[in-house]
Protein backbone atom coordinates (compact mmCIF):
# COMPACT_ATOMS: atom_id res chain seq x y z
CA UNK A 1 0.00 0.00 0.00
CA UNK A 2 2.83 2.40 0.92
CA UNK A 3 3.76 1.92 -2.61
CA UNK A 4 1.01 2.53 -3.80
CA UNK A 5 0.64 5.88 -2.69
CA UNK A 6 4.54 6.68 -3.47
CA UNK A 7 3.78 5.93 -7.11
CA UNK A 8 0.66 8.30 -7.08
CA UNK A 9 2.13 11.12 -5.58
CA UNK A 10 5.41 10.40 -7.82
CA UNK A 11 2.75 10.28 -10.74
CA UNK A 12 1.32 13.86 -9.96
CA UNK A 13 4.74 16.12 -8.40
CA UNK A 14 5.39 15.60 -12.01
CA UNK A 15 2.68 17.82 -13.39
CA UNK A 16 1.93 18.11 -17.26
CA UNK A 17 0.80 18.86 -20.23
CA UNK A 18 -1.40 18.43 -23.26
CA UNK A 19 -2.71 21.24 -25.33
CA UNK A 20 -2.74 24.49 -26.12
CA UNK A 21 -6.32 25.40 -25.41
CA UNK A 22 -5.48 23.62 -21.56
CA UNK A 23 -4.36 27.15 -20.52
CA UNK A 24 -7.89 28.36 -20.78
CA UNK A 25 -9.48 25.67 -19.27
CA UNK A 26 -9.55 26.24 -15.28
CA UNK A 27 -11.50 24.05 -13.12
CA UNK A 28 -14.94 24.83 -12.51
CA UNK A 29 -15.03 26.66 -15.39
CA UNK A 30 -13.78 23.97 -17.87
CA UNK A 31 -16.84 23.08 -19.35
CA UNK A 32 -17.01 26.93 -20.50
CA UNK A 33 -13.49 26.81 -21.98
CA UNK A 34 -14.68 26.19 -25.64
CA UNK A 35 -13.99 28.99 -28.79
CA UNK A 36 -18.02 28.71 -29.79
CA UNK A 37 -18.66 30.84 -26.11
CA UNK A 38 -17.97 34.42 -26.21
CA UNK A 39 -18.56 35.24 -29.73
CA UNK A 40 -21.29 37.45 -28.77
CA UNK A 41 -24.55 37.43 -26.32
CA UNK A 42 -27.23 35.29 -28.10
CA UNK A 43 -27.82 31.90 -27.54
CA UNK A 44 -24.67 29.86 -29.48
CA UNK A 45 -24.23 26.19 -30.87
CA UNK A 46 -20.56 24.60 -31.59
CA UNK A 47 -19.47 21.53 -30.79
CA UNK A 48 -16.31 19.20 -32.28
CA UNK A 49 -15.44 16.29 -34.63
CA UNK A 50 -12.83 13.44 -34.07
CA UNK A 51 -11.59 10.73 -36.22
CA UNK A 52 -8.90 8.67 -37.05
CA UNK A 53 -7.07 5.29 -37.83
CA UNK A 54 -5.81 2.51 -36.06
CA UNK A 55 -3.35 -0.14 -37.03
CA UNK A 56 -2.55 -2.22 -33.73
CA UNK A 57 -0.78 -6.08 -33.03
CA UNK A 58 -0.83 -8.28 -30.12
CA UNK A 59 1.61 -10.87 -29.22
CA UNK A 60 2.29 -10.29 -33.37
CA UNK A 61 -1.50 -10.64 -33.99
CA UNK A 62 -3.33 -7.87 -35.84
CA UNK A 63 -6.88 -7.61 -36.47
CA UNK A 64 -5.50 -4.84 -39.54
CA UNK A 65 -6.16 -1.21 -40.93
CA UNK A 66 -9.36 0.28 -40.38
CA UNK A 67 -10.66 4.07 -39.93
CA UNK A 68 -12.61 4.86 -37.17
CA UNK A 69 -15.16 7.83 -36.84
CA UNK A 70 -15.05 8.23 -33.01
CA UNK A 71 -17.34 11.38 -31.81
CA UNK A 72 -19.60 14.19 -32.55
CA UNK A 73 -20.37 15.92 -29.93
CA UNK A 74 -22.84 19.63 -29.89
CA UNK A 75 -22.82 22.34 -27.75
CA UNK A 76 -25.30 24.60 -26.86
CA UNK A 77 -24.80 27.93 -24.75
CA UNK A 78 -27.00 30.29 -23.68
CA UNK A 79 -26.94 33.68 -21.49
CA UNK A 80 -30.60 33.74 -19.70
CA UNK A 81 -29.88 36.78 -17.73
CA UNK A 82 -26.50 38.64 -16.12
CA UNK A 83 -26.22 35.81 -13.52
CA UNK A 84 -28.03 32.89 -15.28
CA UNK A 85 -26.62 30.63 -17.88
CA UNK A 86 -27.08 27.20 -19.09
CA UNK A 87 -24.85 24.61 -21.43
CA UNK A 88 -25.62 21.15 -22.58
CA UNK A 89 -23.31 18.55 -24.81
CA UNK A 90 -24.82 15.97 -26.74
CA UNK A 91 -22.41 13.32 -28.11
CA UNK A 92 -22.58 10.54 -30.68
CA UNK A 93 -20.55 7.98 -30.15
CA UNK A 94 -19.18 5.95 -33.81
CA UNK A 95 -22.45 7.53 -35.82
CA UNK A 96 -24.93 6.52 -34.24
CA UNK A 97 -23.93 3.38 -31.60
CA UNK A 98 -24.19 5.34 -28.63
CA UNK A 99 -26.06 8.81 -28.57
CA UNK A 100 -25.75 10.50 -24.67
CA UNK A 101 -26.55 13.66 -23.26
CA UNK A 102 -23.61 14.31 -21.67
CA UNK A 103 -24.11 18.02 -20.21
CA UNK A 104 -26.98 20.03 -19.31
CA UNK A 105 -26.97 22.35 -16.62
CA UNK A 106 -27.47 25.86 -15.45
CA UNK A 107 -25.91 28.43 -13.20
CA UNK A 108 -27.24 30.68 -10.87
CA UNK A 109 -24.04 32.91 -9.84
CA UNK A 110 -25.22 34.72 -6.18
CA UNK A 111 -21.66 36.56 -6.05
CA UNK A 112 -17.98 36.37 -7.78
CA UNK A 113 -17.08 33.45 -5.15
CA UNK A 114 -20.23 31.42 -4.83
CA UNK A 115 -22.44 29.49 -8.01
CA UNK A 116 -25.31 27.43 -7.29
CA UNK A 117 -25.33 25.00 -10.58
CA UNK A 118 -27.29 21.40 -11.42
CA UNK A 119 -28.86 19.32 -13.84
CA UNK A 120 -26.62 17.54 -15.77
CA UNK A 121 -23.08 17.55 -14.66
CA UNK A 122 -19.48 16.67 -14.53
CA UNK A 123 -18.60 15.48 -11.12
CA UNK A 124 -15.15 17.09 -10.35
CA UNK A 125 -13.54 13.52 -10.11
CA UNK A 126 -9.78 14.66 -11.00
CA UNK A 127 -9.27 16.93 -13.82
CA UNK A 128 -9.56 15.07 -17.17
CA UNK A 129 -13.41 14.49 -16.13
CA UNK A 130 -14.36 18.05 -16.36
CA UNK A 131 -11.82 19.00 -19.79
CA UNK A 132 -12.18 15.65 -21.95
CA UNK A 133 -12.72 17.84 -25.18
CA UNK A 134 -10.47 15.87 -27.94
CA UNK A 135 -9.50 19.02 -29.29
CA UNK A 136 -7.41 19.72 -26.32
CA UNK A 137 -5.44 16.94 -26.37
CA UNK A 138 -2.22 16.03 -28.15
CA UNK A 139 -3.04 11.77 -28.28
CA UNK A 140 -5.41 9.86 -29.84
CA UNK A 141 -7.01 8.07 -27.35
CA UNK A 142 -7.42 9.29 -23.38
CA UNK A 143 -5.68 8.02 -20.29
CA UNK A 144 -6.70 5.00 -19.26
CA UNK A 145 -6.50 5.94 -15.38
CA UNK A 146 -9.16 8.62 -16.43
CA UNK A 147 -11.36 6.36 -17.96
CA UNK A 148 -11.33 3.52 -16.13
CA UNK A 149 -10.36 3.85 -12.77
CA UNK A 150 -12.06 7.31 -13.40
CA UNK A 151 -14.78 7.04 -15.38
CA UNK A 152 -14.59 9.11 -17.64
CA UNK A 153 -17.06 10.81 -19.12
CA UNK A 154 -18.88 10.48 -15.74
CA UNK A 155 -22.03 12.19 -16.06
CA UNK A 156 -24.52 12.63 -13.58
CA UNK A 157 -27.83 14.07 -12.54
CA UNK A 158 -27.38 16.63 -9.17
CA UNK A 159 -26.65 19.65 -8.09
CA UNK A 160 -23.74 21.81 -5.57
CA UNK A 161 -22.00 24.95 -5.89
CA UNK A 162 -18.74 25.82 -7.59
CA UNK A 163 -16.63 28.81 -7.12
CA UNK A 164 -13.27 30.61 -7.35
CA UNK A 165 -11.16 32.77 -4.56
CA UNK A 166 -8.23 34.71 -5.99
CA UNK A 167 -5.91 34.69 -2.59
CA UNK A 168 -1.89 36.06 -2.50
CA UNK A 169 -1.59 35.46 -6.07
CA UNK A 170 -3.17 32.40 -6.24
CA UNK A 171 -6.05 31.22 -7.75
CA UNK A 172 -8.22 28.74 -5.69
CA UNK A 173 -11.17 27.01 -6.86
CA UNK A 174 -13.39 24.89 -5.51
CA UNK A 175 -16.81 22.27 -6.82
CA UNK A 176 -18.60 20.41 -4.66
CA UNK A 177 -22.14 18.13 -5.50
CA UNK A 178 -24.24 15.79 -4.82
CA UNK A 179 -25.26 13.08 -7.36
CA UNK A 180 -27.29 9.79 -8.18
CA UNK A 181 -23.94 8.04 -8.34
CA UNK A 182 -22.64 4.87 -9.74
CA UNK A 183 -24.76 1.95 -9.97
CA UNK A 184 -24.25 -2.33 -9.12
CA UNK A 185 -22.85 -2.61 -12.59
CA UNK A 186 -19.14 -1.64 -11.09
CA UNK A 187 -19.39 -5.66 -10.17
CA UNK A 188 -22.35 -7.32 -12.07
CA UNK A 189 -21.03 -6.39 -15.65
CA UNK A 190 -19.60 -9.04 -18.59
CA UNK A 191 -15.92 -8.38 -17.72
CA UNK A 192 -15.84 -10.56 -15.04
CA UNK A 193 -13.92 -8.18 -12.90
CA UNK A 194 -14.18 -4.97 -10.92
CA UNK A 195 -15.20 -2.43 -13.71
CA UNK A 196 -16.08 0.91 -12.45
CA UNK A 197 -17.20 2.12 -15.01
CA UNK A 198 -19.87 -0.26 -15.53
CA UNK A 199 -21.56 1.25 -12.81
CA UNK A 200 -22.53 3.58 -15.15
CA UNK A 201 -26.11 2.94 -16.39
CA UNK A 202 -29.54 5.47 -17.61
CA UNK A 203 -31.94 5.02 -14.88
CA UNK A 204 -29.68 6.75 -12.77
CA UNK A 205 -30.70 10.00 -14.68
CA UNK A 206 -34.13 9.00 -13.53
CA UNK A 207 -33.70 8.18 -10.41
CA UNK A 208 -31.02 7.07 -7.94
CA UNK A 209 -30.90 3.09 -7.78
CA UNK A 210 -30.35 2.71 -4.27
CA UNK A 211 -31.86 6.17 -2.66
CA UNK A 212 -28.42 6.85 -1.46
CA UNK A 213 -26.77 9.75 -3.25
CA UNK A 214 -22.93 10.45 -4.04
CA UNK A 215 -20.89 12.82 -2.96
CA UNK A 216 -18.05 14.65 -5.13
CA UNK A 217 -15.67 17.30 -4.77
CA UNK A 218 -12.47 18.90 -5.76
CA UNK A 219 -10.53 21.55 -4.64
CA UNK A 220 -7.39 23.03 -6.81
CA UNK A 221 -4.55 25.99 -6.18
CA UNK A 222 -3.32 27.30 -9.55
CA UNK A 223 -0.44 30.10 -10.30
CA UNK A 224 0.03 30.81 -13.99
CA UNK A 225 0.64 27.16 -15.86
CA UNK A 226 0.64 25.42 -12.81
CA UNK A 227 -1.92 23.71 -10.94
CA UNK A 228 -2.33 21.02 -8.24
CA UNK A 229 -5.60 19.81 -7.62
CA UNK A 230 -7.04 17.25 -5.23
CA UNK A 231 -10.99 15.46 -5.14
CA UNK A 232 -13.18 12.50 -3.30
CA UNK A 233 -15.97 11.35 -4.93
CA UNK A 234 -17.80 8.41 -3.09
CA UNK A 235 -20.91 6.76 -1.81
CA UNK A 236 -22.78 3.37 -1.65
CA UNK A 237 -23.42 1.40 -5.60
CA UNK A 238 -25.39 -1.24 -4.38
CA UNK A 239 -29.21 -1.64 -3.29
CA UNK A 240 -29.01 -2.78 -0.03
CA UNK A 241 -33.10 -1.77 0.71
CA UNK A 242 -36.17 -3.15 -1.20
CA UNK A 243 -39.35 -2.02 -0.13
CA UNK A 244 -38.57 -1.21 3.14
CA UNK A 245 -36.65 -4.77 3.70
CA UNK A 246 -33.05 -4.63 4.04
CA UNK A 247 -31.41 -7.41 1.20
CA UNK A 248 -27.62 -6.66 1.62
CA UNK A 249 -25.08 -4.51 3.13
CA UNK A 250 -24.12 -1.52 1.95
CA UNK A 251 -21.02 -1.73 -0.47
CA UNK A 252 -19.18 1.71 -1.17
CA UNK A 253 -17.42 3.09 -3.89
CA UNK A 254 -14.43 5.67 -2.73
CA UNK A 255 -12.27 7.54 -5.04
CA UNK A 256 -9.64 9.73 -4.57
CA UNK A 257 -7.79 11.58 -7.19
CA UNK A 258 -4.68 14.43 -7.73
CA UNK A 259 -4.13 16.26 -10.69
CA UNK A 260 -1.13 18.64 -11.59
CA UNK A 261 0.05 20.79 -14.65
CA UNK A 262 2.91 23.39 -14.89
CA UNK A 263 5.69 23.65 -17.30
CA UNK A 264 9.54 23.97 -17.67
CA UNK A 265 10.43 26.45 -20.22
CA UNK A 266 8.88 25.11 -23.29
CA UNK A 267 7.92 21.62 -22.01
CA UNK A 268 4.24 21.43 -20.69
CA UNK A 269 3.66 18.64 -18.10
CA UNK A 270 0.22 17.25 -17.18
CA UNK A 271 -0.44 14.58 -14.66
CA UNK A 272 -3.54 12.73 -13.03
CA UNK A 273 -3.42 9.83 -10.50
CA UNK A 274 -6.10 8.02 -8.77
CA UNK A 275 -7.33 5.23 -6.00
CA UNK A 276 -10.46 3.77 -5.93
CA UNK A 277 -11.74 1.55 -2.76
CA UNK A 278 -14.45 -0.72 -3.79
CA UNK A 279 -16.86 -2.63 -1.24
CA UNK A 280 -16.36 -6.43 -2.31
CA UNK A 281 -18.88 -9.35 -0.93
CA UNK A 282 -16.64 -11.85 0.78
CA UNK A 283 -17.74 -14.33 -1.91
CA UNK A 284 -15.67 -12.45 -4.34
CA UNK A 285 -12.90 -11.56 -3.03
CA UNK A 286 -9.15 -11.30 -4.78
CA UNK A 287 -11.25 -12.73 -8.20
CA UNK A 288 -13.26 -8.93 -7.94
CA UNK A 289 -10.30 -6.25 -6.65
CA UNK A 290 -11.23 -3.91 -4.18
CA UNK A 291 -8.43 -1.40 -5.03
CA UNK A 292 -7.55 -0.18 -8.19
CA UNK A 293 -5.09 2.65 -9.02
CA UNK A 294 -3.66 4.24 -11.72
CA UNK A 295 -1.58 7.35 -12.98
CA UNK A 296 -0.69 9.08 -16.43
CA UNK A 297 1.89 12.09 -17.04
CA UNK A 298 2.15 13.76 -20.21
CA UNK A 299 4.70 15.95 -22.02
CA UNK A 300 4.40 18.12 -24.31
CA UNK A 301 7.05 20.68 -26.66
CA UNK A 302 6.51 22.88 -29.50
CA UNK A 303 9.52 22.03 -31.96
CA UNK A 304 8.48 24.10 -34.42
CA UNK A 305 6.04 27.01 -35.28
CA UNK A 306 5.79 27.60 -39.31
CA UNK A 307 4.69 30.74 -41.03
CA UNK A 308 2.12 29.37 -43.39
CA UNK A 309 -0.61 31.57 -44.62
CA UNK A 310 -3.57 31.96 -42.94
CA UNK A 311 -2.11 29.79 -40.31
CA UNK A 312 -0.82 32.42 -37.94
CA UNK A 313 -0.54 29.93 -34.49
CA UNK A 314 0.10 26.72 -36.28
CA UNK A 315 2.81 24.97 -34.06
CA UNK A 316 4.18 21.51 -34.23
CA UNK A 317 4.58 19.61 -31.07
CA UNK A 318 6.34 16.59 -29.84
CA UNK A 319 4.81 14.83 -26.60
CA UNK A 320 5.35 11.39 -24.84
CA UNK A 321 2.82 9.49 -22.40
CA UNK A 322 3.75 7.07 -19.65
CA UNK A 323 0.71 5.35 -17.56
CA UNK A 324 0.15 2.22 -16.03
CA UNK A 325 -3.24 1.24 -14.49
CA UNK A 326 -3.57 -1.73 -11.58
CA UNK A 327 -7.35 -3.15 -11.50
CA UNK A 328 -6.84 -5.43 -8.98
CA UNK A 329 -3.92 -4.36 -6.35
CA UNK A 330 -3.01 -6.81 -3.83
CA UNK A 331 -1.90 -10.30 -3.70
CA UNK A 332 -2.87 -13.62 -3.27
CA UNK A 333 -3.98 -15.06 0.62
CA UNK A 334 -2.68 -18.41 -0.25
CA UNK A 335 0.65 -18.03 -2.17
CA UNK A 336 1.34 -14.59 -1.11
CA UNK A 337 2.34 -14.01 -4.92
CA UNK A 338 0.39 -10.52 -6.45
CA UNK A 339 -2.53 -10.48 -8.20
CA UNK A 340 -2.28 -9.75 -11.88
CA UNK A 341 -4.47 -7.67 -13.85
CA UNK A 342 -2.45 -4.77 -14.97
CA UNK A 343 -1.77 -2.81 -17.98
CA UNK A 344 1.36 -0.19 -18.84
CA UNK A 345 1.43 1.77 -21.62
CA UNK A 346 4.24 4.04 -23.41
CA UNK A 347 3.16 6.73 -25.97
CA UNK A 348 4.78 8.87 -28.31
CA UNK A 349 3.74 11.38 -30.59
CA UNK A 350 3.72 14.27 -32.74
CA UNK A 351 0.87 16.72 -33.87
CA UNK A 352 0.30 19.15 -35.77
CA UNK A 353 -2.29 22.47 -34.89
CA UNK A 354 -2.67 24.99 -37.44
CA UNK A 355 -4.86 26.74 -34.90
CA UNK A 356 -5.30 26.41 -31.34
CA UNK A 357 -8.78 24.58 -31.84
CA UNK A 358 -7.35 21.82 -34.20
CA UNK A 359 -4.79 18.86 -34.22
CA UNK A 360 -3.56 16.09 -36.57
CA UNK A 361 -2.33 13.57 -34.29
CA UNK A 362 0.47 10.89 -35.17
CA UNK A 363 0.63 8.47 -32.12
CA UNK A 364 2.55 5.57 -31.56
CA UNK A 365 1.85 3.18 -28.91
CA UNK A 366 3.55 0.01 -26.90
CA UNK A 367 1.44 -1.60 -24.14
CA UNK A 368 2.24 -4.16 -21.83
CA UNK A 369 -0.86 -6.08 -19.80
CA UNK A 370 -0.90 -9.25 -17.52
CA UNK A 371 -3.84 -11.39 -16.84
CA UNK A 372 -5.47 -12.34 -13.55
CA UNK A 373 -3.49 -15.07 -13.09
CA UNK A 374 -0.19 -13.75 -13.42
CA UNK A 375 0.55 -15.65 -17.01
CA UNK A 376 3.03 -13.95 -19.00
CA UNK A 377 3.19 -10.59 -20.65
CA UNK A 378 0.79 -9.97 -23.46
CA UNK A 379 3.10 -7.22 -25.71
CA UNK A 380 1.00 -5.11 -28.20
CA UNK A 381 1.69 -2.14 -30.47
CA UNK A 382 0.12 0.41 -33.01
CA UNK A 383 0.05 3.41 -34.73
CA UNK A 384 -2.88 6.13 -35.05
CA UNK A 385 -3.45 8.85 -37.19
CA UNK A 386 -6.04 10.94 -36.78
CA UNK A 387 -7.58 14.67 -36.34
CA UNK A 388 -9.88 16.34 -33.61
CA UNK A 389 -11.42 20.20 -34.35
CA UNK A 390 -14.00 22.32 -32.41
CA UNK A 391 -16.35 24.68 -34.71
Amino acid sequence: MRRVWWLLVVAVATPVATGALHGQATDPDGVYARPFIGRGDATALGGYLEANTNYFVEDGVGEGFSFEFRRFNLFFFSPVSQRIQFLSELEFEHGTEEIALETALIDFRLNRWVTLRGGIILPPLGYFNQNHDSPRWEFVDRPLVSTTVIPSTLSEVGGGVVGTVPLGGFRFTYDAYLTNGLGEGILDNDLGRTDIASGKSEEAFAEDPNASPALSARVSASRGVSRLGASYYGGAYNQATLEGESVDTDRRIDLFALDGATALGPLKLTGEAALAVIGIPASLAEVFGDRQWGFHVDLVAPVWRPTVQGYENAVVNLSARVEHVDYNAGSFSSTGASIGDHVTALVAGASFRPSPGTVVRLNYRRQWSRDFAGNPLVRGAGVQLGFATYF
